[in-house]
């Protein structure tokens, strides 16, 4: 079968596509071929290396992170799928390859594509929906009635993370481009700001919580905005101890991350606020619930209408990278 591999890691890395074998299934696993996998930021952490103390690839290693595809065969121990079944997946960070025409792939990190997408749509869902339901449940613990603010939110992310946060019962700020305001308002988001002709820290206090997607630079604005007793939330700043911790890291790891996040929770705590970093993870029993809050809400993530091929697949990165998508980038097998 057709892979797209990194051989190593470079700021200019590229993907050799070459033919290697379809991989075997354990009895837990099913095997899965892939009808179209989505191209994200995460690629680039990857194979530059930023995030190899988090997880680190033998190389080569077949890249992707997140597909549709059809069941193709089963392990023995598999009884919630059947042979032909449609299903979407984020892979399990330690077992990537959605990059290849087969992926071999846990029962427990897929689930059956929402009703309302096609392999097409369902591909755009599964990994910014994962963060926004962790990181809404899981790291903010969000209740009905409190403010979240998502600077940067009318991308992908907010797409899935926005309907998700209505249906706690939230009450959603988001700001972004002038472009993007009716269709965010349309998802369900409360109040938007445009960022070109306003200011979000000049009109907006005390909201509960930040979900962060521009990074650190924007770190001290967020922080101005929230509560005492408020969290920030973010998917680019960076990992810091609270995030070593709760992924079990050993003494290494959680001193390596204490200092690298240092900066930030001095930051943080001064303001009497949380700082938390999210680097989602697979969980298929989570898919399911996601997939009910994207029939109900008939959510459709876009998806850029620029077709790639496995052959294309640097072409699809740069795309991503250092283009202007209209939506999820997908290569189509």
């Amino acid at each position: 079968m057709k892979a797209a591999q990194l051989d190593k890691y470079d700021k200019n890395f590229q993907l050799i596509v070459r033919n290697v074998p379809v991989p075997d299934i354990k009895e837990d696993e099913v095997l899965v071929r892939v009808k179209e996998a989505a191209v994200n930021p995460l690629e680039k952490l990857i194979g530059t290396g930023s995030v190899k103390l988090i997880q680190d690839y033998s190389l080569p290693a077949t890249m992707g992170n997140e597909l549709t595809g059809v069941v193709e065969n089963i392990g023995s121990k598999v009884t919630n799928f059947q042979i032909n079944d449609a299903v979407y997946s984020r892979l399990p960070l330690n077992q990537i390859g959605a990059f290849a025409e087969y992926v071999a792939v846990s029962a427990d990190a897929i689930s059956k594509i929402p009703a309302n997408l096609d392999f097409k749509t369902g591909a755009a869902a599964p990994l910014t929906g994962l963060t926004a339901y962790q990181g809404l449940f899981e790291e903010l613990e969000a209740k009905k009635g409190e403010t979240v603010f998502i600077p940067g939110g009318s991308g992908s992310f907010g797409q899935l993370a926005i309907p998700i946060a209505k249906s706690i019962g939230l009450t959603v700020i988001v700001s972004g481009n002038s472009a993007a305001r009716d269709r965010t308002l349309k998802l369900g988001a409360d109040q938007y700001i445009s960022f070109e002709t306003q200011n979000y820290w000049e009109l907006i206090n005390d909201v509960d919580y930040v979900i962060d997607t521009l990074g650190p630079n924007e770190f001290d604005r967020e922080l101005s905005v929230i509560k005492p007793g408020g969290r920030l939330l973010s998917l680019r700043t960076g990992p810091n101890k609270r995030f070593a911790v709760d992924h079990n890291f050993g003494f290494a790891k959680k001193q390596l991350f204490s200092l690298a996040g240092s900066k930030f929770d001095r930051k943080a705590e001064k303001k009497n606020v949380q700082y938390r970093f999210i680097f989602v993870r697979s969980d298929g029993s989570q898919l399911d619930e996601l997939s009910k809050i994207i029939e109900k809400n008939n959510i459709v993530p876009a998806v850029d209408p620029t077709v790639f091929h496995i052959e294309n697949i640097n072409d699809a990165l740069d795309f991503v990278f250092n283009g202007r998508p209209q939506g999820k980038v997908l290569i189509t097998f």
